[in-house]
């Protein structure tokens, strides 16, 4: 059965015409990659129960082909049951990167990591991007480089959705006073005050090196 959890990346199947109801289930079009899931992690269950031991769990902006819908659950091409409410279309965007990243509170430190079961900073600022449709470079000296353009005025006059980069290491701006970012002094995804992260980095001996704001932010 485990199968089923494993292909709900790969199943590919010839589209259908339109969407039918065939006994009080809507079958969808058939379009491999049709959803993706929109929760912080869901699960995928081998048959339309929450009761059942789940096959796999799903991480944010997992892709899936929903062959049909029944009820709570939505049916992968695969035939692994996950619930509707975790699941969006896949041209679904969110609509604030930081929103997103505050998500993940509480998330452990993982190097290397993208997913609630562990991140590092530059994967926090690439998953919340992502989710809002942002095209976003993998680690923090790419993002630096790559991500909207420099302030001038440093950290001074900071707005919502700012990054404020380091020598590896970046954070994402909360509002004018705070921040979040996953780092390895909290061992996890953390609010932390800007004046406080500003000095304790400092202090392990690392200044800003630059601070972004995204294109289309005045």
């Amino acid at each position: 059965m485990r199968k089923v959890a494993l292909l709900v990346f790969i199943a590919a199947f010839a589209p259908q015409a339109g969407a039918a109801a065939r006994g009080g289930i809507k079958v969808l079009n058939a379009i491999p990659d049709a959803h993706k899931v929109a929760a912080l992690r869901t699960l995928v269950f081998p048959g339309p129960s929450i009761k059942l031991p789940p096959l796999e769990g799903l991480p944010l902006g997992s892709r899936l082909a929903v062959a049909r819908i029944e009820e709570a659950f939505a049916v992968t091409a695969a035939g692994g049951y996950v619930p509707t409410r975790h699941l969006v279309a896949i041209d679904a965007k969110e609509s604030d990167f930081v929103a997103v990243a505050e998500r993940f509170l509480g998330a452990p430190y993982l190097w290397g990591g993208k997913t609630s079961l562990g991140l590092d900073c530059s994967g926090l600022v690439q998953v919340a991007l992502t989710a809002c449709g942002i095209p976003c470079p993998r680690d923090s000296h790419m993002q630096e480089k790559a991500l909207g353009r420099e302030l001038a005025t440093g950290a001074s006059q900071l707005r919502r959705g700012d990054l404020l980069f380091w020598r590896r290491h970046v954070a994402i701006v909360r509002d004018a006073a705070s921040l979040v970012h996953a780092n390895a002094f909290h061992m996890a995804v953390a609010f932390e005050p800007i004046e406080q992260a500003i000095a304790r980095i400092r202090a392990a001996g690392s200044e800003i090196t630059s601070v972004r704001r995204l294109d289309g932010k005045p």
